[in-house]
């Protein structure tokens, strides 16, 4: 079964955050549907001042190498 991970991207620093492994598609798409998954739609105080300091960022999902 492939899985996949989950990493921040921030567009201003070359800097990649892992958040997740191990995940199935769904949950990777789920995951990224969330508006706290991306500084332009985030509304919760830990993520706005993340976007305050590190600038926009947001979260994608690719496939894990075997």
């Amino acid at each position: 079964m492939q899985t996949y991970k989950i990493e921040r991207i921030y567009r201003d620093h070359d800097r990649r955050d892992l958040i997740a492994t191990g995940l199935t598609l769904d949950e990777v798409q789920n995951h990224c549907r969330d508006g706290e998954t991306s500084s332009s739609t985030c509304t919760e105080a830990e993520n706005i001042e993340r976007t305050e300091k590190l600038g926009p960022w947001f979260d994608s999902y690719t496939e894990e190498n075997k």
